[in-house]
């Protein structure tokens, strides 16, 4: 498993997983492509504030969504990446459904937070949430207008 941190990014990845069920090529194309969901906890909060992001997988999915590699933009600079180093696919295997990350908001400002799924630089699926952070003691910034 590799990590990738640029900037002054604490991330920290959980990965929860259930089975694949077998599925002929007739199935797999009929399958609905899954969705990716973003929150984050807090919402808003006033800074310096740790945020938890969870993304999830909701739907059925195949070998396409098996062992997706990550890449969280923070909005403020900073971005962080998660590439897994998985066996090869076969049916029955488990496929990872939920990703989350943590980061540390220094400053006031109104930050979009995006998650991209991606496998061989092909991107999968994108969501994205927002997050305001108003100026906290010690915040030089202050809050933004």
């Amino acid at each position: 498993m590799r990590t990738r941190i640029a900037g002054p990014v604490l991330a920290t990845f959980v990965l929860s997983s259930f089975p694949l069920a077998p599925a002929d090529a007739g199935d797999q194309d009929r399958a609905r492509k899954p969705r990716l969901e973003l929150r984050a906890t807090p919402r808003m909060a006033f800074s310096p504030v740790m945020v938890l992001a969870t993304a999830e997988l909701r739907g059925e999915g195949g070998e396409e969504f098996y062992c997706p590699a990550l890449e969280w933009d923070w909005d403020d600079g900073a971005k962080s990446g998660h590439e897994s180093d998985c066996p090869p696919f076969e049916p029955g295997m488990a496929l990872e459904t939920r990703f989350t990350a943590e980061h540390a908001y220094r400053r006031a400002g109104v930050y979009q937070v995006k998650v991209r799924l991606k496998r061989a630089d092909r991107s999968l699926a994108v969501a994205s949430t927002t997050i305001h952070v108003r100026s906290g003691l010690g915040d030089p910034s202050g809050d933004p207008e």
